[in-house]
Formats: structure tokens, sequence, C-alpha cells
């Protein structure tokens, strides 16, 4: 063992002139474990939240996403679909096609998106495992529609209802004549009614492919590719050959760029809470600070010889480092077991729970090993600026000792 560990060890655990030096550090080493353990199960809630919101959009959202870079819509004609079929890496395909629609169900109106989807959007996506009600049918006949949950709560829609249908209307693209009808028009009835936990539920309405073109005045245009991957494949790796293969005229996107805006907030808030509970950490290291200098004091005539010895002053410093990093580091160790405990108990029993009106019962939770490594830093680095004080004042004590 190091000479500087064994030192800095026999002067945490030997006895001290005043019960109060053993109290002051085991505070620290307490308060080092709460702290650790914090920050552990911080990160491990919101790893959690990421998980469940990420799995629920992936209901909705496919793989990889290509969209238009100019314009809204393309006809299926000017694509060349052979592409699909003969790259690597592609498990199916979806066109789809989407617009901002006016919905009126029995005198409830709202303003949403209708998407046109069509059989293979089914297999792009897991829209299909995300039914709280009914079935999806996006094939013939085409009056049928899944409705987001919060669309559906919006319009006081009545799934089982096959006598009154919803209304959605688009305005004409244009103008046939004075006396023409405004607005195109289309009617439905729910299928079923789907949730992902997000906007998406609040805005959408699922219908077919054909009846949103006839709905927009079109024929056969899409706004938006919708692709599955194969197990296992590079979502990036296939995203950059597809985009070198169609061009800049589209934008391809994986699955974290088409909610980047959505992530990059989970993380922000992730990170600030994480930076909050450093903060709170750092006070704690105070009984650090002040437990170090009290061992300093009380070890001055240890000191002076170990330099008599020929201990240098560097020599000195790193022994009340190392006595720092290792009270930071049995408190980082409790912390983790703590933290381990509250996760089973969390991931088992949901022993903290959500109030009612949200989908899930407990706080989800959820470990990952880069947690661990990012959590050993900070707990060990604020443990050596603790020590950094108290060593320095080490340093400087005399080799002499005065003979009183």
């Amino acid at each position: 063992m190091n000479l500087y560990v064994k030192i800095a060890f026999r002067y945490l655990f030997g006895k001290k002139s005043t019960n109060a030096i053993h109290i002051i550090t085991w505070i620290s080493i307490i308060g080092m474990a709460i702290g650790t353990a914090a920050l552990i199960l911080i990160l491990s809630v919101f790893n959690g939240f990421e998980g469940i919101l990420s799995g629920m959009l992936s209901h909705f959202n496919p793989d990889i996403k290509i969209t238009l870079n100019e314009g809204k819509y393309m006809s299926r004609d000017k694509i060349d679909t052979t592409l699909f079929t003969r790259t690597q890496g592609i498990d199916a395909y979806a066109f789809t096609i989407e617009e901002t629609s006016f919905f009126d169900y029995k005198g409830s109106q709202e303003v949403g998106i209708i998407k046109g989807v069509d059989n293979q959007f089914l297999k792009v996506t897991g829209i299909d495992t995300a039914l709280l009600y009914g079935q999806a049918q996006f094939g013939k006949p085409t009056e049928f529609a899944l409705l987001g949950s919060g669309m559906n709560t919006k319009l006081s829609v009545n799934p089982s209802d096959g006598f009154t249908p919803v209304n959605a209307y688009m305005p004409l693209r244009k103008a046939k004549g004075p006396l023409s009808k405004e607005f195109n028009s289309y009617s439905f009835y729910a299928s079923g009614i789907f949730s992902v936990g997000n906007d998406v539920d609040m805005q959408y309405v699922l219908v077919n492919f054909d009846a949103v073109n006839q709905l927009l005045g079109l024929e056969n245009n899409f706004s938006a590719i919708e692709i599955k991957k194969q197990p296992g494949y590079n979502d990036k790796k296939l995203a950059n050959t597809l985009q070198q293969a169609l061009g800049p005229a589209f934008k391809v996107s994986n699955r974290y760029q088409q909610d980047e805006n959505f992530l990059k907030i989970m993380n922000i808030e992730k990170w600030v809470s994480y930076l909050i509970a450093c903060l709170t950490l750092l006070i704690i290291a105070f009984n650090l600070v002040g437990s170090l200098w009290m061992i300093v004091l009380e070890k001055k005539k240890d000191i002076a010889i170990l330099k008599s010895m020929g201990m240098t002053t560097h020599n000195i410093r790193w022994i009340f480092l190392t006595l720092g990093l290792l009270v930071s580091a049995i408190g980082m160790v409790l912390g983790y077991v703590i933290g381990i405990i509250m996760y089973l108990l969390q991931k088992n029993y949901g022993i903290i729970s959500i109030p009612e009106g949200f989908m899930i019962d407990a706080y989800p939770i959820e470990m990952h090993m880069g947690d661990f490594i990012i959590v050993t830093l900070t707990v060990l680095s604020i443990g050596y600026i603790s020590a950094l004080l108290p060593s320095i004042r080490a340093g400087k004590i005399s080799s002499f000792v005065r003979q009183v």
C-alpha cells in the first residue's frame, strides 16, 4: 500500500485526542454518502423518464424520416421506390401525408393535424401497440380513423357511435368559381384511440392516405417517407446513405433528430438538476474541510517529525489530499449502496408514487454505467478541492517542535 494511503488511513481511523474530530469526520462521510446517493438517483430518474417518453414516441415516430426541404408535397411517381428495396438496412417503408385541418363533431370544433397513412405504416411504427381502444384500419373502406387521446377528448368523440361521423375540413387550394364551396370535407368514424404520451395525442388524427390526398385536392402525393430499419442496423449510417442517394432536395432524420428539441430540453433539465445537487454536495463538503483542518492541528507534532525524517512539504500535502480523497471515497461507496437499494425498491415496489392523472403510477428509474463514472469523478473532485486548504496548511508546519 502507498505510504500516503497508509498514513492517511491511520489518521482517519486512529485514536484522536478529542472525540469531536471523530464525530465531525463521520458526519462528513455520511454527508458525502447522502450527496452521492442523491446525484446517482437524480440521473437515474431522468434516465427513466427519458426511456419511457422515447419508448412511447417510438410507437409513432419511425427510425428514419425523409421530408422535403422545399415545398410541402411531392408526387410519389417522382420517387424511385427501388432505392428502398435495394438499400441495405431497410426493413419497411411507408409514404405519409399530413396537413393542418379543422375538425367538427356534434358542435365540438378543434384545429389539429390530419395525417394520411396506409397499412405499411403499421409495419414502420408501433402505433397498433399504443391503442387505448379499437383497432387500426387504414385500408379500404376509407372512412375510419385513429384519434389521439387528447384530440378525442377535445372533440368529445364517442368511439362506439356509428351514426355520427367526425368531419374534417380543408380550404380549397384553388378557387373553382364564385358559386363553388370554399373547402373540401371528409367524414370518418373513430375505429380506435391511441396514446403516445406527448403533444401528438393532442393534435393528430390518422386516416387513409388517399382520403387526405382527396381532401387536399391532390392525387398520390406525399409529404414524408417513413422507414423502419432492420434490427441492429446503425440508424445514423442508414440516414447518411439515404441522404447521399436522395440529394439536397430531401432531409433525412434519424429518431434522435426527429425529437431533437424535446430531448435537448430533457437533457438541460437533467444537468441543471445535477448541478443543483452538486452545489448541495459542495456545501456538505465544508464539514470535510473542518474535520481535515482539525486533524492537521492535532497532528502538528507528527507532521514535524515526518518532515525532520526527510518528508518534503509536497509529501505532507499529498498525505492530507489523500485523506480527503479517502473520506470522499468511503462516503461515495456508502452512497452507491444507498442509491442502489433505493433504486431496487423504486424499480420493484414503486415506493415514491406519482399523483393520479399520469400514465404511470410511480417515478420511473433506470441506472446507466456512464452515470457512475460521472458521479465518481464529481465526488472525488469535490473531495480533492475540500482537502486543498488543509493540505496547504499542513505543508506550512515547521519541522521543529517547540518543547514546553
